[in-house]
C-alpha cells in the first residue's frame, strides 16, 4: 500500500518536471529581454539594428541582430503605439516582422492547465492508509468500517441493563449461526432490525455485541456517512455497501444515527441537498428489497428519533423487527454499573445498589460518566479506593453540573437563596406525592443554578396522577412563595421554576385531560409526531374559545397551587427559618437532617 503511494506521488512529481521544463523553454527565447520607450525602438529600426519584431495587440517584442562577438541575441520590448507607417519601415530596412494574439499564452497555459491538472493529480495520490473511500477515484465507495470476526471486541456480557434487547437478538445471532434450523420450516429472517431508544442507552453497543456473538463480520457506517457534495455519490455508496455485505455473508450491516439518511420524504423535493439525499434513501430502499436474507445478510440500524424516518423504511420487509432500548430501571442501572465498575478498585463502603437508587433517569452513557468522574475524584484527593462519597460528588456534578465554591456572592444574594431552596425542600416534604429530599445546597453549581434541591424516588415511575402532578407543581412553586413570605419580595431566581410549573400544568389541561372544565379531551396544535407511527397525526385546529379557556385552566391550576404551597409555608414558617439558617451556615443540609427539623429536634440558631 505504501509503495502504490510513493509511486504515485513520483509519477505526479515528475509531470511536473516536465510540464515546467516545457514552460521554461516558451519563455527562453525572451529570456533576456529590456524595455525600451517606443522612440527608441525607431531609432533602432532606422539604424537597421533590428533582425525580427513581434507585434502583440498591446506590446512590440524585437530581437537584435548580433554584433562583434556576441554569442547570444539580445531582445528588446515596448508598449505599442498607433504607427501607420511602422510597417513600411520595416519593410525597407528588411526587419522579418510577425504578428501574434496573445503575449501570455505560456502564462494562461500555465494557470488554466498546469496548476489543476497537479490539482487533480495530488487528489486522486491522497488515499489514506486504511481509510477505505478517502481517495478521490474511490469516492463512490462505501466508507463502512468492517470489523472481521472477533475484532469488535464486545459480547453481550458488556451490555447490561437491556434484557428484553438482549432476548429479541438472541434470535438474530441464532439464524446467523445455525440458518438451516429456521430455513428448513420456511421461515424467513426479518431482513432489518431498526434499534430504537433514547441517546446514551447503548444502541451501537448492543449492535457489536450481536456481531461479536455470531463471529460474523461486521460493517458499521453512520446515515451521515453516505452524504456527499457530489451528485449521485450517496447512492453510489450504498450500492458498494450492499455488495460488501453480500461478499462476506453471513454478516452484519449497522447503519447509526440511519435519521440522517432515512428522514421523511418531501412531496415536493426541493432541488439540491434534500434531492440528492432522497435519492440517496430511494437507492437503499431498492437494496432493502433486492437482497437475499438466505445468504445470511441482516441489516441493523439506530435512531433516537423513530418519528421522522419516512414510513417506507419501517413497513414489513425492510426494517421488520423495532426493538425499543429504553432508559435503564433500577436494576438495570445497577447490572450496568457493575460493568463499569469491573476495572475500578471500589471502597469497602460502596454499596451499587444506593448509587443506582440515586440515579433515576440516568442511561448508560450517564453512568459510565459517574463512574470515571469518581474514580478521577478519588485519585485526585489521593484515595487507595473509589468511596461512597466520590460517587456522592460525581453524581452531583453530572446532575447539577462543577461546584464553583469560589464564586463570589453577597450576603443577601445567599439568603435569598437559601430561603428559596428551603421553601422547595419544605413543601417537598409535606406534600404526600413528592419525592423524598436527599440534599439541599446553595453552593453555585454548573452554568446557572445558584443552588439547587436533589430529591430522590423511592421506585421507578411509569405513571403520574393527577394529585402527584400538582404535588410536583407545589414543590416547584416552593422556592418562589418562601421569598415572597420572608422578603416581602420576589426575585429572578425562579425563572426555571416557573417555566417547568406553566409545562406541567400545561400539559395536564392539554394533554393529559386532566381539566374539570374541558373534560376528558386533548388539545394539540400542530404535527405531534408519533412514536414509530408510520406518518404523523393532524391535531384539529383550536377556536378562540377553547384557547381561552385553556389558558385559563392553566392559570387556576397555577394561582390555586400557589394559595396551597404558601399555606404550607406559613404553617412551617418556624422550621422555614431554622432550615434557611442552617443552610447559611453549613451550605449543604442532607436530607435526614432536613426531617429531624420537620420533626422538632432540630432548634433555630440565634
Amino acid at each position: 500500500m505504501i509503495k502504490r503511494h510513493l509511486a504515485r506521488i513520483f509519477i505526479v512529481f515528475f509531470f511536473f518536471l516536465i510540464l515546467l521544463a516545457m514552460h521554461r523553454n516558451a519563455f527562453a527565447i525572451f529570456s533576456e529581454t529590456e524595455k525600451i520607450p517606443y522612440s527608441d525602438f525607431k531609432k533602432l529600426v532606422s539604424q537597421d539594428k533590428l533582425e525580427e519584431v513581434i507585434i502583440n495587440p498591446t506590446t512590440i517584442k524585437a530581437v537584435l541582430k548580433a554584433e562583434g562577438g556576441q554569442k547570444s541575441k539580445k531582445s528588446i520590448t515596448t508598449v505599442k503605439v498607433e504607427d501607420t507607417e511602422l510597417i513600411k519601415e520595416l519593410i525597407a530596412h528588411n526587419v522579418k516582422f510577425s504578428a501574434a494574439n496573445d503575449s501570455g499564452w505560456s502564462q494562461s497555459l500555465f494557470l488554466l492547465w498546469f496548476i489543476p491538472m497537479i490539482i487533480f493529480l495530488i487528489l486522486m495520490a491522497r488515499t489514506r492508509k486504511g481509510a477505505p473511500g478517502a481517495g478521490l477515484m474511490s469516492i463512490g465507495k462505501s466508507r463502512a468500517k468492517p470489523y472481521i470476526d472477533k475484532d469488535t471486541g464486545v459480547t453481550f456480557d458488556d451490555v447490561a441493563g437491556v434484557d428484553e434487547a438482549k432476548e429479541e437478538l438472541k434470535e438474530i445471532i441464532d439464524y446467523l449461526q445455525n440458518p438451516q434450523k429456521y430455513q428448513r420450516l420456511g421461515g424467513k429472517i426479518p431482513k432489518g432490525v431498526l434499534l430504537v431508544g433514547p441517546t446514551g442507552t447503548g444502541k451501537t453497543l448492543l449492535a457489536r455485541a450481536v456481531a461479536g456473538e455470531a463471529k460474523v463480520p461486521f460493517f458499521s457506517i453512520s446515515g451521515s456517512g453516505f452524504v456527499e457534495m457530489f451528485v449521485g455519490v450517496g447512492a453510489a455508496r450504498v450500492r458498494d455497501l450492499f455488495e460488501q455485505g453480500q461478499e462476506k455473508a453471513p454478516c452484519i450491516i449497522f447503519i447509526d444515527e440511519i435519521d440522517a439518511l432515512g428522514k421523511v420524504r418531501a412531496a415536493t423535493p426541493i432541488s439540491g441537498g434534500h434531492e440528492e439525499r432522497e435519492n440517496t434513501l430511494n437507492q437503499l430502499l431498492v437494496e432493502m428489497d433486492g437482497f437475499d436474507t438466505r445468504k445470511g445478510v441482516i441489516l441493523m440500524a439506530a435512531t433516537n428519533r423513530p418519528e421522522i424516518l419516512d414510513p417506507a423504511l419501517l413497513r414489513p420487509g425492510r426494517f421488520d423487527r423495532h426493538i425499543l432500548v429504553d432508559r435503564p430501571d433500577i436494576k438495570g442501572r445497577e447490572e450496568i454499573l457493575k460493568v463499569h465498575c469491573k476495572n475500578v478498585k471500589l471502597g469497602k463502603d460502596v454499596d451499587i445498589k444506593i448509587i443506582a437508587a440515586r440515579t433515576p433517569g440516568f442511561v448508560g452513557a450517564d453512568l459510565a460518566n459517574v463512574v470515571n468522574e469518581a474514580a478521577l475524584l478519588a485519585a485526585r484527593m489521593g484515595k487507595d479506593g473509589v468511596g461512597m462519597d466520590s460517587f456522592e460528588e460525581a453524581i452531583n456534578r453530572v446532575i447539577a453540573g462543577l461546584e464553583k465554591k469560589k464564586k463570589v456572592m453577597s450576603r443577601k444574594e445567599q439568603e435569598i437563596i437559601a430561603y428559596h431552596e428551603s421553601g422547595h425542600a419544605l413543601v417537598a416534604e409535606s406534600v404526600p406525592g413528592a419525592d423524598k429530599v436527599h440534599r439541599i445546597s446553595i453552593i453555585p453549581r454548573g452554568i446557572s443554578a445558584l443552588g439547587y434541591t436533589l430529591q430522590l424516588p423511592t421506585e421507578d415511575r411509569y405513571l403520574l396522577t393527577r394529585s402527584e402532578l400538582l404535588d410536583r407543581l407545589a414543590v416547584l412553586l416552593g422556592g418562589r412563595v418562601a421569598e415572597e413570605i420572608k422578603f416581602n419580595e420576589i426575585s429572578t431566581g425562579a425563572q426555571n421554576d416557573l417555566e417547568r410549573a406553566t409545562d406541567i400544568a400545561m400539559s395536564m389541561v392539554r394533554e393529559y385531560g386532566m381539566s374539570e372544565k374541558l373534560g376528558p379531551m386533548t388539545f394539540q396544535n400542530g404535527r405531534r409526531p408519533q412514536f414509530l407511527e408510520l406518518g404523523y397525526r393532524m391535531s384539529r385546529e383550536l377556536s378562540e374559545d377553547v384557547s381561552k379557556d385553556i389558558d385559563n385552566e392553566v392559570k387556576k391550576i397555577i394561582f390555586e397551587t400557589h394559595t396551597r404551597v404558601k399555606g404550607i409555608l406559613t404553617e412551617n414558617r418556624d422550621r422555614l427559618e431554622v432550615l434557611a439558617k442552617l443552610l447559611l451556615e453549613k451550605e449543604v443540609v442532607d436530607g435526614e437532617e432536613l426531617r429531624k427539623i420537620i420533626s422538632g429536634k432540630t432548634e433555630a440558631r440565634k
